[in-house]
């Protein structure tokens, strides 16, 4: 089985980063605060992607299924991707929306709750494009949201981190590490291969940074994706061959069973298309054993997500 474990669905879009306000223009086009933005090729009128368009990518690329998650970029939509969820129930899986940081966070997971239907929540906290450019201040080790990780892992909900550019203030190593330990019956995923690129490799203390982020999964309960890794390559162009060499990189250190492929789409779609996306999730893990492959191309994602 293959699985996207990284893919976005939003009825338009409607959020807010550290710049502004984000909205749809049309066309794949979006702006952000003030400066407009070619976000994803322009493939309709409205700046959208429906659960019937990603179906139709995912059979286009031979995808059986994806984890659909959400951020502040696109805006909150959990009640769309829980309708796509309930509609399409073998072909999509979700995460929740959840701001750690915002003053209703009890009752937002409360009335997340009582969709019945989720079993993990996405937290972005990148600073570039999520939660930590809203609240400059956002610890995840802080006192006050403590009680959202013995809440999570006493549900056994997946709890799914962006943790952003490595050296950001969202790039919170320690105390994702600290919240794995304290609570190790609960599944924690961090997105982007902690998104490695070539100017991080060449500076020592930022590739320290990136190597320590991803000994986390030396942890029983921590797994990585490796979504938008071309993104941050987007000058090698395809096949982006350094994308291969992370995945060696990571893998070296954590093994193949602590990473699941994923794309990050609609944003990568402007790296490549859908297809292609799904080739390189081929020739990225070409050096692995069947079975290896097999786990990082679905297997571990199934384990994690228990779609």
């Amino acid at each position: 089985m293959l699985i996207d474990a990284h893919a976005h669905i939003f009825p338009e879009v409607n959020g807010m980063n550290a710049a502004g306000p984000t909205r749809g223009l049309g066309y794949g086009r979006v702006t952000i605060g003030d400066q407009p933005l070619q976000l994803f090729p322009p493939n309709g009128a409205k700046t959208v992607v429906t659960p019937e368009m990603l179906l139709a990518y995912m059979d286009w690329g031979g995808v059986d299924k994806t984890m659909l998650l959400q951020g502040p970029f696109y805006g909150e939509c959990d009640q769309y991707v829980l309708d796509a969820m309930n509609r399409y129930p073998d072909r999509f899986m979700g995460a929740a929306y959840l701001d750690p940081w915002a003053s209703d966070c009890r009752d937002a997971l409360d009335r997340i709750t009582a969709l019945s239907g989720f079993r993990a929540v996405k937290m972005e906290c990148s600073e570039a494009s999520g939660l930590c450019g809203i609240h400059p201040e956002g610890r995840l080790d802080a006192p006050d949201i403590i009680w959202i990780w013995h809440e999570l892992e006493r549900r056994d909900w997946v709890l799914v981190f962006d943790l952003g550019a490595v050296g950001s203030r969202s790039y919170q190593t320690s105390a994702v590490r600290g919240i794995a330990e304290s609570h190790p019956k609960l599944r924690i995923v961090i997105a982007h291969l902690g998104q490695p690129n070539t100017r991080v490799e060449s500076d020592p203390e930022l590739w320290g940074l990136w190597q320590e982020q991803i000994d986390l999964g030396t942890l029983p309960n921590v797994w990585f994706d490796n979504s938008a890794v071309p993104a941050y390559l987007a000058d090698e162009g395809y096949p982006f061959p350094s994308a291969e060499r992370y995945m060696r990189l990571a893998i070296d250190r954590i093994g193949p069973s602590k990473l699941m492929w994923g794309t990050d789409v609609p944003g990568l779609l402007s790296q490549a298309t859908y297809p292609q996306l799904v080739k390189l999730a081929e020739l990225h893990t070409h050096f692995l054993s069947s079975g290896e492959q097999a786990m990082v191309l679905g297997g571990t994602a199934m384990q994690v997500y228990g779609g």
